[in-house]
């Protein structure tokens, strides 16, 4: 077929079906580069209203000025002016919802509404020693007040002694169109979250848990992943992600670069000279992917300056001694998993999701991440409450967090007797150091 019958054809296809005829051959990818046909597309979709009904005033203008962008320009500098418009459109009509903030817990409150706009998706990325990558794709998802779960399941998981890495990705149609679904077989815009090294998963990783079936090994940041026992094969994958920053993590990445949000730091603040951080605000969430342990918030955290030390800030949130404050935890802590066959509760862990915010109201260290619970060998000290006592810790770059429980075999409940925050002063940039030792 002459090379100007397909030009006409292609006129008249939309931008998501050009780029996919581009990808059949050779001759099609060089034909749809041509910068008349993207031209064309880029004047219709992105050029100013007034010249919708001034297009007769404009006519000559525009046809001169058409020829000159079409001959001056090197083949595909249209296509890829008319991409860089709409993805920029794009990447501001969700970010202006990121905007709307919940006042409870200082987060992005329209996380799914944007999600449906942008056409969100999450998938993983397995890839074996011999460099083939396995796309894990359809997740089970779970929202919750300050994040959300994404689980993956399947049968055609590949053999986890070949593994070498796991890729998470953010995805979205590269041309957006809130008027029809996204196509799978698009073009689509891969946004790195994160990336996990698999060798050695289960030397080299926190063993969170285990039932009948599987065993629950975490990675960080906030993966959970799921072995078979009889097996040794992966049952499942679960990504836990906190809604800060989330949006921006999955959608303005690259396929081989992450986001990198810019630091908040801390205001400096010397009324008073005794006081390390003033009002500060905690809200904890505690979870199972499908139920609800705990869900609480703390006002007006503080701390002096004598309690820099160690390279940490402490923030002590529920204090031992003071029984007014301690917590009682709903149901029997467990994290639930499926797959397509199985179902089933590891018990004595669970999925903390902490959101700490400074005085003026912005997060200021978040995580959502699989945590598990272990017997103290200490008894408990309180009169309240006897019963054996249970610990909980987590720690990454950031900080970390202490939690102790304690099982009242009367009431058959955990009871949070004690819960304090270690922000590490690397964070703390404007913080007086001259304490740490």
């Amino acid at each position: 077929m002459p090379s100007e019958v397909l030009l006409k054809i292609f006129s008249c296809l939309d931008a998501v079906s050009l780029l996919a005829v581009g990808c059949v051959n050779k001759r099609f990818y060089e034909l749809a580069n041509d910068n008349g046909v993207w031209l064309k597309l880029y004047s219709s979709s992105l050029q100013p209203k007034w010249t919708i009904w001034k297009m007769k005033s404009k006519q000559t203008e525009t046809v001169s000025l058409g020829c000159a962008a079409i001959h001056d320009k090197k083949p595909g500098y249209w296509k890829k002016e008319y991409i860089f418009k709409q993805t920029s459109a794009f990447k501001t009509r969700v970010m202006r919802l990121v905007k709307f903030l919940d006042p409870y817990t200082g987060l992005p409150c329209k996380n799914k509404e944007a999600m449906k706009v942008s056409g969100l998706c999450w998938i993983i990325v397995l890839k074996d020693k011999n460099g083939k990558e396995h796309i894990v794709e359809k997740p089970n998802l779970s929202f919750k007040d300050t994040s959300v779960t994404v689980l993956w399941y399947g049968t055609d998981w590949p053999c986890l002694d070949i593994l070498s890495t796991l890729k998470l990705f953010g995805v979205t149609p590269l041309l957006p169109n809130q008027r029809i679904p996204p196509s799978k077989n698009g073009p689509r815009r891969f946004s790195l979250i994160a990336e996990y090294h698999l060798a050695n998963l289960t030397e080299n990783n926190v063993a969170v848990g285990a039932d009948e079936l599987v065993h629950l090994f975490s990675l960080s940041p906030g993966l959970l992943v799921g072995i078979w026992k009889e097996k040794n094969e992966i049952a499942f994958v679960m990504a836990n992600l906190h809604y800060n920053q989330l949006l921006e993590r999955s959608i303005l990445g690259s396929a081989t670069v992450q986001y990198v949000p810019p630091p908040n730091k801390p205001l400096l603040d010397d009324i008073d000279s005794e006081y390390g951080l003033h009002d500060y605000s905690l809200h904890l969430d505690l979870h199972g992917r499908n139920c609800m342990y705990l869900c609480g918030s703390f006002k007006c955290l503080f701390c002096r300056k004598r309690d820099i030390e160690n390279g940490y800030l402490r923030l002590r949130v529920v204090n031992l001694k003071d029984n007014r404050k301690h917590l009682p935890i709903i149901g029997t802590l467990g994290i639930c998993w499926e797959t397509d066959v199985f179902k089933g509760n590891v018990k004595d862990c669970f999925v903390m999701d902490l959101t700490l915010l400074d005085e003026t109201g912005k997060p200021f260290w978040c995580f959502s991440a699989p945590v598990r619970m272990e017997l103290s060998a200490k008894s408990s000290g309180l009169y309240d409450y006897m019963g054996h006592i249970y610990t909980a810790d987590y720690s990454d770059s950031e900080g970390k967090v202490c939690l102790e429980f304690v099982w009242l075999e009367e009431t058959k409940e955990y009871i949070i007797v004690s819960l304090v925050l270690y922000v590490s002063t690397k964070k703390q940039a404007t913080l007086p150091q001259q304490e740490t030792q």
